[in-house]
């Protein structure tokens, strides 16, 4: 039990190696969890594909529609316990479900996760029995909508910061809320708020279960105007003395701050979930058009420019699934642990997720941005065609903009990662510094110049992979010392720790999904998957060599800065570089040939 639990600690990778036979990958997903996949794959394409211009069109009764759709199928209960009228399944399983209904577009994306994740999960984690029991199911099969209200005018990144307030009756019965919320999703056809207020002077927001009764002080702001997710209802919610029972305080007072913070925890995932299969049709989209496409008598897709971008895209999707999946399982690993170890199933979620919080925070970033690039690629691949609205490729990209600010915004995301694992580290829960002595030892000490054996397969990337942790040790290590407690003000050079930190998880990602799926199938199978990691791990190295030095340059001087920046180049250096544009041609030849993304 305790090698176990000490295996899966959340952070951990960035101080030990992880073999590829302890990770889960997509190609592990088991019969049901294939099943309930093209299930929702076949709804989307029944459902919702077919009905892309009309979600552009701010059609918010189809949204809702399809909601309820969903809802009869069971998709808006998979993470709901069966005792309240859900499927109760595994974390992953709830993954696989986010992933593939919201590919199509990014209005029922943001429904489905405000709904399913902070609408609902904040009662199926804190509430009490009879608030699960009068909620829950309703909300599992789409009777009911939820909606969650935290962000307000004054309060966004700093969401404990809201002023909305709760005020008990004179009876005792009662709160009177009032205040206002905005950027509310599905505010427009909910049935039931979160909402966050503060009760006199307390330091912490406390969470209140709120029914949608519009004669009970709550009004509604117009729907608002926005770039992308146009039939997403997003209005402003107006309290005036709304009238709440004291029975509908959300856990305790005074700590609805955690509520929330815990919530977006699990939505971070959830999140990179929910841009997966948006790239995949993106791709799928882009490869037909480049094959279709004729200019100067052949076909786009066989121009080294187009490739070039068809197999990028299909890298980053790749490594995003790699990642997304790894962190899932491991999340789900530690849930079943808890309940083992006697916890309620509540608090084995809340505490699984929370474990895992650095991770959650690494794919929100990580995961967005390579979606927001793979839909950008999509419109350049499709040229001017590709800037109309007559094809799929501006609604994608127009949606995919929302991914980096919502669910904490990428910049919050990436300093709590790094502030997280420093957390960890005082804690004991992650030994960090004695590493990040150990590199320093290292940079006094005299290089090895043997030649290493790389004859096993991916053992240079392994190894490269390996001084690839020991820069961010050195770069994060450092900067601890040097600034300590007040390193969080550093924000620049957090940031670019924390650029470090995501390159090395989500390349140590593909290359595990590779290395174990080619000692599943052998080499030659996984050629084009091995080629993906081999280019996701170079792009790597090159932007953390650049985050690196920006680090080093800016807090280091002198001796330490020359030792600093000579360690660098000693940890980024290969001794055996790969062929770009070959590992290129070989992921484009596959994807075209295929004609579609098909790993």
């Amino acid at each position: 039990m305790e090698a176990k639990d000490d295996m899966i600690r959340g952070g951990q990778f960035i101080v030990t190696e992880t073999k590829a036979e302890d990770v889960f990958t997509p190609e592990d997903f088991s019969d049901e969890q294939k099943m309930m996949r093209d299930s929702v794959k076949e709804f989307v394409d029944r459902e919702i594909w077919p009905k892309k211009e009309e979600f552009e069109k701010k059609n918010y009764d189809l949204t809702e529609e399809i909601m309820r759709k969903a809802g009869e199928l069971g998709f808006l209960g998979v993470a709901v316990p069966e005792e309240y009228d859900g499927l109760g399944m595994d974390f992953v399983s709830t993954m696989l479900v986010c992933d593939y209904i919201s590919g199509a577009t990014g209005s029922i994306a943001t429904a489905f996760g405000a709904h399913t994740g902070i609408g609902t999960l904040p009662i199926t984690l804190y509430g009490t029995e009879e608030q699960k029991k009068k909620y829950i199911p309703k909300l599992a099969t789409g009777e009911w909508f939820g909606a969650y209200c935290l962000t307000e005018p004054d309060a966004g990144s700093d969401a404990n910061s809201g002023k909305t307030k709760a005020v008990l009756t004179e009876d005792g019965k009662h709160y009177k809320i009032s205040g206002q919320k905005m950027w509310i999703s599905n505010a427009g056809f909910c049935d039931l708020f979160i909402v966050f207020a503060r009760i006199e002077d307390d330091k912490n927001i406390t969470g209140f279960i709120i029914e949608k009764d519009l004669d009970n002080g709550i009004s509604l702001g117009e729907e608002e105007k926005k770039l992308g997710i146009h039939s997403s209802s997003t209005r402003q919610v107006f309290f005036s003395e709304t009238k709440v029972p004291v029975d509908n305080i959300l856990g305790e007072r005074n700590g609805g701050f955690k509520i929330a913070m815990n919530a977006l925890n699990v939505g971070r995932i959830k999140l990179a979930a929910a841009c997966l299969d948006a790239q995949r049709r993106v791709i799928d989209s882009a490869v037909k058009y480049a094959n279709d496409r004729v200019q100067f008598n052949t076909p786009i897709a066989k121009f080294g420019a187009i490739r070039s971008k068809l197999a990028e895209m299909a890298t980053g999707v790749y490594t995003d699934e790699a990642a997304s999946y790894r962190a899932a399982k491991n999340i789900e690993d530690r849930i079943h642990l808890r309940k083992e170890a006697g916890n309620s199933p509540q608090e084995a979620e809340l505490k699984g997720v929370e474990e895992f919080a650095i991770e959650c925070s690494i794919l929100k970033v990580a995961v967005s941005e390579d979606a927001q690039d793979c839909t950008d690629e999509g419109i350049q691949i499709y040229g001017g065609m590709g800037f109309s609205a007559d094809t799929p490729m501006e609604s994608a990209w127009r949606d995919a903009r929302i991914s980096r600010i919502y669910e904490g915004t990428n910049e919050i995301n990436r300093m709590l990662s790094v502030g997280m694992l420093m957390k960890k580290a005082m804690k004991g829960h992650i030994d960090f510094m004695g590493p990040a002595q150990a590199v320093a030892d290292e940079l006094t000490g005299i290089p090895s110049f043997d030649t290493p054996d790389y004859s096993e397969l991916l053992s240079e990337e392994k190894a490269m992979l390996q001084k690839l942790k020991k820069i961010f040790l050195m770069v994060a290590g450092s900067a601890a010392q040097k600034f300590g407690a007040e390193l969080e003000d550093h924000q620049q050079l957090l940031l670019a720790s924390s650029d470090i930190l995501i390159e090395i998880y989500m390349a140590e990602s593909a290359l595990l999904r590779a290395e174990k799926n080619a000692k599943k199938e052998g080499e030659d199978a996984q050629k084009v998957q091995i080629a993906m990691a081999k280019l996701r791990l170079y792009q790597a190295v090159e932007k953390i060599n650049l985050k690196a030095k920006e680090g080093i340059i800016s807090f280091a001087e002198g001796d330490e800065q020359k030792m600093m920046l000579m360690g660098l180049k000693r940890f980024t250096k290969y001794d055996n570089y790969p062929n770009i544009v070959e590992l290129r041609n070989i992921i484009a030849d596959k994807v075209t040939e295929d004609n579609t993304y098909n790993f």
